[in-house]
């Protein structure tokens, strides 16, 4: 009788769970047991790890074999589990020390030929192995520079079976031609990437990236923008098709900062489960942008699938943008979905096989026509919709939903003058990008030992009691709010922009022009405010 174990990682949600895989061979009729809550892809490895043994020159074991995959009472899925399950089965059949697999933690799928193969989260799963503990972990080399990014582990990249046995028992190492990638892409990472999520990481190295300054006019829309980026605060474009709603979203995420290290893990674990990761780029450093399209249901926005849900938009723009253009075309309840997220900043998503909680921090970015033909309000124009159309139309954004949206804007046609003119003086990217840096630098010593770095983030309570604006600052807000123009959550909301135009102006306290002015935004009523320190 023979008994080896080694280790792996299951995925649940974006976080991991070690998981012990164990083989154990009796005399008996040869079969092969796997047992452990294994999903069919997982009970499938039965006949790779056999196929992949076979070929890389260890013989199979002709005797009763049960791996078992413990703890038993969680989900496992994936073909992730195949390195671990073949070592366990190696060291059983004592063709490898089992002493040595005891303290390794393995993760790759294998080839009928032998060769390791990558699979969607690694980083999430090499974070679960340290967490854990252990030091040193076996991934397929291809994807090295992605695990190598958790510190204190020892990560050992192999291309096959056959150089995971030489290591282990100290034979010389053999030579596995290596994957042609340059000339074409490479076919062991075929599979990981889901197409059709809509989602974009920001411009690689190289590439060219939208700029604020291709925006002609639209000073009080760029405005916003700006604001949205300093302090992260929900934005909604509306205007007629072609004024240049979604020209403007495309460039919010180039005017966020650069995401910190633990921003950029945390993104980084989202995007490796979901199989979105760029080639050549294991670490996503600079905001994600994501764009669903109109007709998405809510398990791909929120999270779902078959058994245990996988990250949805929401989770993929954690830390970035998530821009739903044409939002009045979305069902009302995927809409509505939203509004946990918005306010927690993480989603929690319940289904028979579990439940799971996946951060959610994003920027929304809600652009919409006016009516459903878009010319409603044009007086060049008549609008072709009845007013029973434009009311159900407009009754899909909720009012809930709305009220968490901190900057409302009507974006208005380009003027024809200053479509055409050749160097219109417009700010780029880059000059905007630079103030809204030193705003959230203004911010973050502001709330330096608080859990908080933006003004969006910061509760009403406290930034009434602790952070107080100027003497008489509030009272066009306040008289608002008397007048039911303005819910208590509606007001806090106001505070956050005042706060975030006084940083971008280099004020210590919002004016009661900076209050005015965040009241304009939301309510798209004249205050009478004066922009200072804008973009123009």
């Amino acid at each position: 009788m023979g008994f080896a174990r080694t280790c792996s990682v299951a995925l649940v949600g974006v976080e991991g769970v070690v998981v012990e895989v164990q083989a154990d061979l009796e005399p008996g009729v040869a079969a092969f047991t796997l047992v452990g809550l294994p999903d069919k892809s997982l009970t499938e490895s039965r006949d790779r790890v056999r196929a992949a043994m076979v070929n890389s020159g260890a013989p199979w074991p002709q005797k009763k074999l049960t791996v078992g995959l413990s703890p038993a009472s969680v989900p496992k899925s994936g073909s992730g589990f195949d390195l671990a399950v073949a070592a366990a089965v190696l060291g059983a059949a004592e063709r490898i020390d089992p002493r040595v697999l005891a303290d390794i933690v393995m993760i790759g799928e294998l080839g009928l030929d032998g060769r390791v193969r990558p699979v969607r989260g690694i980083l999430p799963a090499v974070l679960a192995a340290a967490d854990a503990g252990y030091e040193q972990v076996v991934v397929p080399e291809c994807a090295v520079p992605e695990a190598s990014l958790v510190p204190g582990v020892s990560v050992l990249g192999v291309r096959s079976l056959r150089q995971l046995i030489a290591v282990l028992t100290d034979e010389p190492v053999p030579d596995e031609e290596p994957v042609p990638g340059e000339i074409r892409p490479d076919p062991f990472l075929a599979g990981l990437a889901l197409p059709g999520t809509g989602l974009g990481t920001g411009a690689l190295a190289g590439e060219h990236a939208p700029d604020l300054a291709d925006v002609a006019g639209q000073h009080m829309a760029r405005s916003a923008l700006e604001v949205a980026a300093a302090g992260r605060h929900h934005v909604f474009f509306k205007g007629p098709p072609g004024a240049g709603k979604t020209m403007l979203a495309e460039r919010l995420s180039g005017l966020l900062p650069e995401l910190s290290r633990q921003e950029s893990l945390e993104v980084t674990a989202v995007h490796s489960v979901a199989g979105v990761l760029p080639p050549g780029h294991p670490l996503v450093d600079r905001a994600p942008y994501c764009a669903p399209h109109h007709s998405a249901t809510m398990a791909s926005l929120v999270g779902g699938g078959n058994g245990l849900p996988r990250p949805g938009a929401v989770s993929l723009s954690h830390h970035g943008v998530l821009f739903l253009d044409e939002a009045a075309e979305f069902h009302s309840s995927v809409l509505d979905a939203l509004r946990q997220p918005l306010e927690s900043g993480h989603v929690v998503v319940a289904r028979a096989a579990g439940m799971l909680r996946m951060p959610a921090k994003f920027l929304m970015v809600l652009a919409a026509n006016p009516c459903p033909c878009g010319r409603h309000g044009r007086g060049d124009d008549v609008c072709e919709c009845r007013p029973s159309s434009i009311k159900r139309y407009r009754a899909r954004l909720s009012g809930p939903l709305m009220d968490r949206v901190d900057l409302r804007v009507t974006v208005e046609p380009v003027a024809r003058a200053e479509l055409l003119q050749l160097h219109n003086g417009a700010e780029t990217t880059a000059t905007v990008a630079e103030r809204v840096k030193t705003a959230r630098e203004r911010a973050a010593r502001r709330y330096e030992g608080t859990p908080w770095r933006t003004n969006s983030e910061v509760p009403g309570h406290e930034l009434r009691t602790r952070w107080h604006v100027q003497s008489g600052a509030l009272r066009k807000a306040e008289e608002d709010l008397d007048r039911g123009l303005l819910t208590a959550r509606g007001l806090d909301r106001v505070l956050r922009v005042a706060w975030t135009v006084a940083d971008l102006a280099g004020r210590d306290r919002p004016s009661a022009n900076d209050v005015n002015w965040a009241l304009e935004l939301r309510t798209g009523v004249r205050r009478g405010a004066v922009l200072e320190g804008m973009v123009r």
